[in-house]
């Protein structure tokens, strides 16, 4: 059995090389592909320094581009199972082996680990995705720490999900254009319509890295700023591509961009890293998704 971990990376060196780190200590992985998104801070040179690690180095075309590139290879090269992660999660020893505890059963076609970040069970999965009701959050049923057996879900996260070879046959690669946010939805929902399962497995346990722990709430709206058009961008595209009714497919996603209007309108007018051009760009990048516009800003 060929198993292959992808790991997409950029500016992170210092975490990356904790990730490969912990691959490394993991005998049941045949090989280590990192995806290096064009990284600037020596990623690149460090790579071209380490034994028994796959490189493939490309732009910045994001977590979803760099997932397509990494599965895409892996799977040409006859993995039979994909690990996928980001370079700030850190498999245990045993998360591998924990996974594939789970994989006996042919329909299951993707296993998600459990995330621990900063001594505390973090999850942001779901059991299902709702595509019909419009005043109804698109992710039912999230997952609680009290979640301690296996559990089918809906909605993972690119964070560990181990692939088998079988789902990228039948659905193919994620979206590369989406470039941030919804490329690991939109495939495990693919994957669920598909006839797969996709199981959560909380014995299978991942470290995850903490960011702005020490960050005021208006310091995070800043640093995050950049990333807002995509999510706002991708849920509308969400919601139109998979929406099963007019409320779905264009009103849903309005109820979440109020809020991120609400906050730059807010961070505009006291001056805090926000202008008048981010406000329009939030309600363009609705129109982007709704019109299935996607590619990086």
């Amino acid at each position: 059995m060929k198993i292959t971990a992808v790991v997409v990376t950029y500016n992170r060196k210092e975490l990356l090389k904790k990730v490969i780190l912990s691959l490394k200590e993991i005998p049941m992985l045949t090989s280590i592909v990192v995806v290096n998104n064009g990284s600037t801070d020596g990623t690149e040179q460090w790579l071209t320094e380490q034994t028994g690690i796959e490189t493939i180095t490309q732009a910045n075309v994001g977590g979803s581009g760099g997932f397509y590139t990494g599965i895409k290879y892996a799977y040409e090269q006859g993995a039979d199972w994909i690990w996928c992660m980001d370079d700030d999660v850190f498999p245990e020893p045993t998360c591998l082996s924990q996974l594939l505890k789970q994989a006996e059963d042919p329909s299951v076609g993707i296993l998600c680990p459990r995330r621990i970040q900063a001594g505390e069970i973090f999850v942001n999965e779901c059991q299902e995705i709702d595509t019909t009701h419009t005043f109804s959050s698109m992710h039912q049923k999230r997952l609680t720490p009290e979640v301690n057996e296996p559990l089918d879900i809906e909605g993972m996260v690119f964070e560990g999900p181990l692939i088998r070879r079988k789902v990228v046959e039948s659905i193919g690669f994620p979206n590369k254009d989406l470039f941030i946010f919804y490329d690991d939805t939109d495939y495990s929902l693919r994957a669920v319509k598909a006839g797969f399962r996709v199981v959560y497995v909380p014995d299978a346990i991942m470290q995850k890295e903490k960011f702005f722990s020490n960050d005021t709430w208006t310091e995070k709206q800043q640093k995050k700023k950049w990333k807002r058009r995509y999510q706002v961008r991708n849920s509308a595209y969400f919601n139109h591509h998979y929406g099963t009714t007019f409320g779905v497919r264009y009103i849903r996603t309005l109820t979440s961009l109020a809020g991120y209007l609400a906050t730059a309108l807010w961070l505009t007018i006291s001056r805090k890293g926000y202008g008048w051009k981010d406000i329009g760009n939030l309600w363009a990048a609705y129109k982007d998704g709704i019109n299935e516009r996607l590619g990086c800003y």
